[in-house]
């Protein structure tokens, strides 16, 4: 901003999340999302709870959330806020092209609230390039360059 004011960062409920996401319980991996720098950047919540599904295989001794489920966190939390940012002019649908540079450092576990920090590194037409972070107690546990095309064509 010209007068040197730092911008209005926005913020979505779970109630806006499913406004903006067609994820549902057992999929949603996004609680919330703070931060949200119009679709620069923002930074989503997941509390982890010994409730969800995935504990019970994942390993019921010593349960830890699988690491495709932590990608799908970063996705649904970039996509959100491309969701948002477009407004009226909403796609139909968001398709998930690639995952690059993908590292998992330290376990999520149930009682965890992991945040998951999307930043974009560009965007050409529909296609949006990210790189994410997933941290636990401010230790990064995951990361990722993901990438996501959003599309006005409704699928078959």
């Amino acid at each position: 901003m010209p007068d040197g004011t730092p911008p209005t960062l926005e913020s979505v409920d779970i109630l806006k999340v499913l406004q903006l996401l067609p994820h549902r319980y057992p999929f949603l991996m996004v609680d919330r999302i703070v931060e949200i720098d119009g679709d620069n950047s923002a930074i989503g919540i997941k509390n982890v709870t010994a409730n969800e599904p995935h504990f019970m295989g994942h390993f019921p001794e010593r349960p830890v959330m699988p690491g495709v489920l932590i990608v799908e966190a970063m996705a649904q939390t970039a996509g959100a806020i491309c969701i948002l940012k477009a407004g009226e002019a909403r796609p139909s649908v968001v398709y998930f092209m690639t995952i690059e540079s993908a590292k998992f450092r330290k376990p999520v576990v149930p009682g965890d609230r992991m945040e998951i920090h999307v930043k974009k590194l560009k965007q050409r037409g529909m296609i949006w390039k990210f790189a994410c972070e997933a941290i636990v107690d401010g230790g990064k546990v995951a990361e990722a360059v993901i990438s996501a095309l959003l599309s006005t064509e409704q699928p078959d």
